[in-house]
């Protein structure tokens, strides 16, 4: 494997690390404890549904990134706007996430979720190292696996977050569509006037 692939190794162990962890929640019993809601709950629980949007979010920027020399003002405008705030919604995601999960760890250690929890969590850690290390180590495949470390995390963690997650992601592949449609409607405008010419 030469030196530049090997940037590969720390994902696929990850993602290896993350199915396994899957395999024991599905294998393990884990019969569910009626127990007393602590009045944090609620508001963890929906912290870590807004880190799930927070994190589609980020991603959208994929779909604008090639579009801030776009012909259509306002895709560049967007585009810019997610570029500014993808790196710090990246690192507000994790730790929303981080203080997620060590509430439910703390106050719920036998909850049934903890498995896929920690899968998803050791996944967003690793994807947020590889998005640090992008611009200081060059190497052409470390954006590659940023991506598909993005990609990978949302399988997983449909098994945690079920219905949530398939909104979130619908959400961006509209928000990706529309980009599309946006900008093929300013080339053919700019198209159509530059024949007018």
């Amino acid at each position: 494997m030469s030196k530049n692939k090997k940037v590969w190794i720390p994902a696929i162990f990850t993602v290896a690390a993350a199915i396994l962890l899957l395999v024991y929640y599905f294998l393990t019993p884990h019969p569910r404890i009626r127990e007393h809601e602590h009045p944090m709950e609620g508001i963890v629980k929906t912290l870590g549904t807004i880190s799930l949007y927070m994190g589609a979010v980020s991603f959208s920027w994929y779909w604008f990134k090639r579009k801030r020399k776009s012909p259509s003002q306002l895709l560049r405008k967007v585009g810019k706007m997610l570029h500014a705030i993808h790196q710090p919604l990246g690192w507000a995601t994790l730790l929303f996430i981080a203080v997620h999960g060590a509430y439910f760890l703390i106050i719920k250690p036998h909850d049934h979720k903890i498995m896929s929890g920690i899968a998803n969590f050791l996944l967003l850690l690793t994807l947020a190292g590889y998005g640090y290390f992008i611009l200081r180590i060059r190497n052409k495949w470390m954006r590659t696996v940023h991506r598909m470390l993005a990609i990978a995390w949302v399988p997983i963690l449909f098994f945690h977050a079920g219905g949530s997650v398939i909104a979130a992601t619908a959400a961006t592949l509209a928000a990706g569509g529309l980009a599309w449609l946006v900008e093929r409607s300013a080339i053919l405008q700019a198209d159509v006037g530059g024949k007018d010419k």
